[in-house]
């Protein structure tokens, strides 16, 4: 089947390294010349992302009958509803329902309006006068965010980010003054927890789960510095994480399920790869957000384990036909990025990167171009993450190995790794965490 790819990022580079083992015929659209996607492509081409007609005009041209999209920025700018049009099937969501996550306001006003478990206290402005007066009032600690999409980078946190009023007015200010994620501010309660991610598989009615990752955003190790777009993730073998339980895990799937169920019920189904960022606290999983899409790195992690045929799953999707019977490989996986130096505060790009994939690969490791550009023969960063290098083995202390292993063959002068995800001293400080808050 002939398939099209947006996107040029490690979460398509892994997307579309699926679709290949699944016997798809790839043709790809992105900004960047990802050597990854290029080499499974029977076709690429480089452009602006959000360029609807012209990725419309080279679906044609192809004759693609089945569309996967990668980011969230095509998506909110409508590209599936483009490609349906042209009778394209799509397994990613339309514009309406990719609100779940181009509208932080959209996600918590829904959950709210249908009672769904999970939800948190919020408000959403529109001018930073009223959200100052909210503040000056609530009597719990907060979390500010910019409605619309910002990468990934735009949470800032009572207590870690923001240590003040004036702190916290500031920033409104500046979401406001800089127009950052171009639609207000919505303030929400901080909740206290661990972070997990559970992303599903949709039709727009079914869902089928994937493994149980945990992101991590901070840059720097022991979970220090400015929020990124991601710096690593793992997952356990079995599926589940350690801090957390099945009945845990069952609350949260319950309550995408019915997210799923209000949204077809708005008249917007879902279809497509849907994320959910969620807290696990004392009072079980709370919404962080809810993600149009596979998380970045979380999808290199599930995607390396799937065993399923993803092509098979994607027309599924697409088509309102999943079936509960996708299948993952038991092992554990620990995904560390490799970024350029000064990445979440001004990163140092342009520099020449090289990336030995066979002894990667005798490490028991996988490789995943991201934001990284073929020019003159040579592979350049930009200002974003490199390359994810995610270790597979039985265990998660034999997958971080061999993702460390498998690092030295990632060379450059510029970039930087958290070398401390997936290992046992930080898995064991999130255990301990949630012991804590339980009174264990």
């Amino acid at each position: 089947m002939k398939i099209l790819t947006v996107g040029g990022g490690g979460r398509e580079h892994a997307a579309v390294e699926a679709l290949y083992r699944s016997g798809g015929e790839i043709y790809s659209v992105m900004k960047n010349a990802n050597p990854g996607i290029i080499n499974r492509a029977e076709g690429y081409l480089l452009c602006d992302e959000k360029d609807v007609k012209r990725i419309c005009e080279y679906a044609k041209e192809n004759d693609v009958r089945l569309a996967f999209i990668g980011p969230e920025a095509p998506l909110e700018v409508g590209i599936v509803d483009a490609l349906e049009n042209e009778g394209i099937l799509c397994a990613s969501p339309t514009k309406a329902a990719a609100r779940i996550e181009t509208s932080k306001s959209f996600m918590r006003d829904l959950v709210d309006k249908y009672h769904i478990k999970g939800n948190l206290a919020y408000a959403s402005f529109d001018n930073a006068k009223d959200a100052e007066e909210y503040v000056k009032n609530v009597d719990h600690e907060i979390v500010v965010k910019p409605i619309g999409l910002t990468g990934g980078k735009g949470v800032k946190v009572q207590g870690e980010h923001l240590h003040s009023f004036q702190d916290i007015m500031d920033y409104i200010n500046e979401i406001f003054d800089m127009n950052i994620g171009g639609a207000g501010v919505i303030i929400e309660e901080k909740a206290v927890g661990e972070e997990f991610t559970q992303m599903v598989f949709c039709d727009g009615k079914n869902i089928t789960p994937m493994p149980l990752v945990q992101d991590h955003k901070r840059a720097y190790e022991g979970d220090v510095g400015p929020n990124t777009g991601g710096m690593g993730s793992y997952t356990d073998a079995g599926h589940l994480l350690p801090f957390i339980t099945e009945s845990e895990r069952k609350e949260a799937l319950d309550i995408i399920q019915d997210i799923v169920d209000a949204m077809a019920e708005e008249g917007c189904p879902y279809r497509g790869p849907m994320y959910g960022q969620f807290m696990l606290t004392v009072n079980g999983p709370k919404i962080i957000e809810i993600n149009a899409r596979f998380g970045d790195p979380e999808a290199m992690n599930v995607l390396t384990l799937l065993k399923s045929d993803f092509v098979d799953v994607c027309y599924r999707m697409a088509t309102g036909t999943l079936a509960d019977d996708v299948e993952f490989y038991d092992d554990a996986t620990v995904c560390k990025y490799v970024v350029p130096e000064g990445y979440g505060v001004k990163s140092v790009s342009g520099k020449e990167i090289s990336v030995d994939i066979d002894s990667i690969e005798r490490c028991g490791a996988r490789a995943y171009f991201a934001n990284v550009d073929q020019k003159d023969g040579k592979l350049l960063t930009g200002t974003s993450r490199s390359i994810g290098i995610v270790g597979v083995a039985q265990t998660m202390d034999e997958a971080e190995s061999n993702c460390e292993n498998a690092l030295e063959y990632v060379k450059c002068d510029h970039i930087t790794v958290r070398h401390d995800i997936g290992t046992r001293a930080l898995v064991q400080r999130r255990v301990d965490h949630m012991k804590q808050l339980r009174g264990l």
